[in-house]
């Protein structure tokens, strides 16, 4: 790792690997974990967080005995996903987005994989939330979101 961070490396690897995943140089199986270590400078513990991560946004699979793999089925990231609802849903500037807990059924991820992708997607300035009230769309994506 070329950037120190006390805190978040693990997201910088995510991302890295996420973006790696995209690009089609991981289709199947990732690298083992050693090797991710050498080539990020990290320890193990932090290419495991930066692996979960991915597995809660339905990225990567754990596979027994051959170790981490491209999920299959669904190519977008949950944010993606997500976002498309917009779209999807015919929702709004100013439309209510659905609940956290609606959003987990809806794609079977956890609730923390969920709010993560909300606060990203709050980030983007997509959506606004209104306490005790909800999300609401703040703005709608851009055409270039795949659906």
């Amino acid at each position: 790792m070329s950037e120190a961070s006390p805190r978040g490396t693990y997201l910088v690897i995510s991302e890295a690997l996420r973006k790696d995943i995209t690009e089609g140089e991981f289709v199947d199986a990732l690298p083992s974990e050693a090797d991710l270590m050498r080539s990020h400078g990290v320890s193990r513990n932090t290419i495991r967080r930066a692996l979960k991560v991915l597995e809660a946004e339905g990225v990567l699979e754990s596979a027994p005995g051959i170790g981490w793999r491209v999920a299959r089925g669904e190519r977008r990231t949950l944010v993606e996903r997500m976002t498309g609802l917009i779209t999807e849903d015919a929702l709004a500037i100013g439309d209510t987005f659905p609940s956290e807990a609606k959003l987990c059924e809806r794609f079977g991820f956890s609730r923390t994989a969920v709010r993560r992708a909300l606060a990203q997607m709050e980030g983007s300035g997509l959506l606004d939330t209104v306490h005790g009230k909800g999300r609401t769309v703040r703005t709608l994506p851009p055409s270039s979101v795949r659906p």
